[in-house]
């Protein structure tokens, strides 16, 4: 599987690490323990299409998200996380 980063281009996988489902939200400040239970451990298991944040540690160091279909491997998309690196790849 290869990945084409925004910022460095089409890249081998080793060069990325997945950490996960990108949809979950850090709940604000005063959360109950539930809501920082649920955020940390409770994760959808999505057969198809999902959005993963990816770490490129083997290039540029930037977060990526990535719509990946978790049945097939095929990649539909690929923008950099929220963050300096969104901002600096909008320019």
């Amino acid at each position: 599987m290869r990945i084409v980063c925004p910022f460095c281009g089409e890249r081998e996988l080793g060069e990325f690490t997945c950490l996960g489902d990108a949809k979950p939200l850090r709940p604000a400040a005063g959360a109950s323990d539930d809501e920082v239970f649920d955020y940390v451990y409770l994760r959808d298991n999505i057969a198809g299409a999902m959005s993963e944040h990816w770490y490129h540690g083997g290039g540029c160091r930037a977060w990526l998200k990535i719509t990946r279909n978790t049945l097939t491997h095929e990649i539909s998309a690929v923008e950099p996380a929220a963050g300096v690196g969104a901002r600096s790849a909008a320019r």
